[in-house]
């Protein structure tokens, strides 16, 4: 028989306030970007982060820039 029970310290972690909010430059390991949208899970937050334009290439631009996932512990602080 498979357990599905879920600890007392998962939901009360899925439940903690996120670090981070909606709009906040943010940087980490790679880059500077935006936090676009977040949502719980497996006992941390999970960010939309838009990461920052660079600068223009020669070529012009061609799409919006990257928006990457991240976990709460791979954001290393509020820039704003």
């Amino acid at each position: 028989m498979i357990s599905t029970q879920i600890s007392t310290q998962e939901v009360i972690q899925a439940r903690a306030v996120p670090r981070f909010k909606r709009n906040q430059i943010v940087h980490f390991v790679g880059g500077v970007g935006t936090i676009k949208n977040y949502r719980p899970g497996s006992g941390t937050w999970t960010y939309a982060v838009e990461m920052e334009m660079g600068p223009e290439p020669e070529m012009g631009r061609v799409g919006f820039e990257t928006t990457i996932l991240l976990n709460e512990a791979d954001i290393h602080g509020i820039m704003n």
